[in-house]
């Protein structure tokens, strides 16, 4: 048995004990939608849906997915963002822990949403201007929130990202990086330091975001739009959300007007200023060395099996766009 299909056995295990927890019937069905950060499933109990999260090994911490959790349920008060819905546990707990070897596994609940994400092979610029609008909401009660006593999330911030403590990995260590490919995003590397250095993390600019703010995290049943996948939360650079909205997708030619239509929806709800805009390529390309060194480490994902092969050519034909523009432009 490969490992990950280990992983995959042992994170249906996780979830069929779990689903003891809630008020389920013995005959609930568990389908396979998601393997990435974490194991997502579809939960078909006679013909009610929900879905259920069981999360990576070692990857976050109890009180951390409780803050997660905690901010899903801020946002369904205080805001007008549509988000899911935490579906309790029989005796109310929003997260259930489960021991699996030894290691406590942890297990969340979500209400089913209906609608889908919008199809990345025939986005538009309207997509982008719905998906600035809503950035700029997540953002606005972001800054307004009073966390609760003892939140914990990780960080995005340079040491945790490209830094001495990368989270997801080198991208030194992705298939396609050589001699040559080290030498070019090397370089820009080093450039992309230097204008977040300058650009600063003071609390104006460096705060609680969602931080996989991307199309394939809303979900589009008109009119509503949920956005989903909060599990990459944490604090960063706000327009740091730019760079995700785009991953995977970042050098396809439509970027200039998907970046004019995403800022024009945020400044329909958010002030954003010139030099906010100025950095928006720096970020593209700090979302993208974090995901070529997140495709290393996660060969099982969707994206890591379809992307994987040319992602590290095409990040070398950004960082040399990047490197003569002087990191303001990706294009």
């Amino acid at each position: 048995m490969s490992s990950d299909n280990g992983v995959i056995a042992d994170d249906i295990d996780v979830a069929r004990r779990a689903l003891v927890e809630y008020d389920m019937s013995a005959e609930a069905s568990l389908q396979l939608l998601n393997l990435s950060e974490n194991a997502t499933y579809l939960v078909d109990d006679g013909g009610t849906k929900s879905i259920l999260r069981v999360h990576r090994r070692n990857y976050h911490r109890a009180h951390e997915i409780e803050s997660e959790l905690d901010w899903l349920q801020a946002l369904q008060v205080d805001s007008d963002i549509s988000v899911p819905t935490v579906l309790p546990a029989r005796d109310g707990r929003r997260l259930v822990t489960v021991t699996d070897g030894g290691v406590d596994r942890y297990v969340v609940h979500f209400d089913m949403i209906g609608g889908a994400e919008p199809d990345e092979d025939s986005l538009t610029v309207h997509d982008f201007h719905t998906l600035g609008t809503i950035t700029a909401g997540l953002h606005e009660h972001s800054r307004g929130w009073q966390r609760p006593e003892g939140f914990g999330r990780f960080s995005w911030d340079w040491e945790h990202s490209l830094g001495d403590q990368p989270r997801w990995g080198r991208w030194t260590d992705a298939q396609g990086v050589g001699a040559a490919e080290t030498e070019v995003l090397g370089r820009a590397q080093a450039l992309l330091k230097q204008r977040l250095d300058e650009y600063g993390s003071g609390p104006e600019r460096y705060g609680l975001i969602h931080a996989d703010l991307r199309l394939a995290n809303l979900l589009v049943d008109p009119p509503e739009i949920t956005v989903i996948d909060f599990d990459d939360c944490g604090f960063g650079w706000y327009f740091y959300d730019f760079g995700t909205a785009v991953s995977f997708i970042e050098d396809d030619p439509a970027l200039p007007e998907w970046q004019e239509s995403w800022v024009a929806g945020y400044r329909t709800r958010r002030e954003m200023s010139a030099a906010d805009e100025e950095m928006l390529a720096s970020f593209v390309l700090l979302r993208r060395l974090l995901l070529l060194a997140w495709m290393g480490s996660h060969a099982h994902s969707r994206e890591s099996a379809t992307k994987a092969i040319s992602y590290a050519a095409g990040s070398c034909a950004l960082a040399e766009h990047y490197l003569s523009s002087n990191g303001r432009r990706l294009y």
